[in-house]
């Protein structure tokens, strides 16, 4: 099947997840939603980045964001490593993994979704089947898939860049601008290029006009 891109609807699936069966586009409902795989249960990179998520949890809920982990391993596994990651996170401050993980041992979603890597030769389970690399998506309500980003096997992913990117996104939806390289919530923003200097003048009374084709703003946000 062709690679999923920027705008594309995101796959509707079924599957059993740690919080029991769901259908992904019901079970987001009118929120935000972060797809995010792991290579496997009781791998090391895979329950940090779990622990610092169920710890985000009040980030992500303030922002209507659901979030929803998978891993090409079953139930049963999933929820023995729920009991680690919580141990893990316990050692920086309280940690509830509340969120699901999507039991995928047949790599049907993963597959669905183009997470398996084709790079490592070792991220590889006993049967020679690849694993996932460590793949995020963003889906909007309209269930539209506004980011992806795949990180290798080896690499930690950075929440604090996806909840910026979240609150960029978002920020851009509700007031036609754009944000600036390295940007985050509260620094100025770029008018975005669709509105007139007539309109610029009435929506973002303070702005500043750089050139032409730039102009920044401040931009006070709920």
């Amino acid at each position: 099947m062709p690679s999923l891109r920027l705008g594309n609807i995101a796959p509707d699936f079924e599957a059993e997840t740690t919080q029991g069966p769901i259908k992904f586009h019901e079970w987001i409902g009118n929120s935000w939603a972060v797809l995010f795989s792991h290579p496997g249960d009781f791998t090391p990179v895979c329950t940090t980045e779990l622990a610092e998520v169920a710890r985000r949890a009040p980030d992500f809920a303030a922002r209507n964001v659901k979030v929803i982990g998978i891993s090409a391993n079953g139930l049963k596994e999933h929820e023995q490593w729920v009991k680690d990651i919580e141990e893990w996170g316990g050692k920086v401050g309280p940690t509830d993994v509340s969120f699901p993980i999507i039991a995928d041992e047949d790599r049907k979603i993963s597959t669905l979704y183009d997470m398996l890597d084709e790079q490592d030769a070792t991220n590889r389970d006993a049967k020679g089947l690849p694993f996932t690399i460590r793949t995020v998506f963003i889906i909007d309500p309209k269930k539209t898939i506004r980011l992806l980003i795949a990180y290798p096997a080896s690499t930690g992913r950075n929440f604090d860049e996806i909840i910026r990117v979240i609150d960029s996104l978002q920020i851009g939806d509700k007031y036609r601008v754009t944000t600036p390289v390295n940007w985050k919530k509260g620094d100025d923003v770029i008018v975005h290029p669709s509105v007139s200097n007539e309109e610029a003048k009435t929506l973002f009374p303070q702005h500043t006009v750089h050139k032409p084709y730039l102009r920044t703003t401040p931009l006070k946000v709920d």
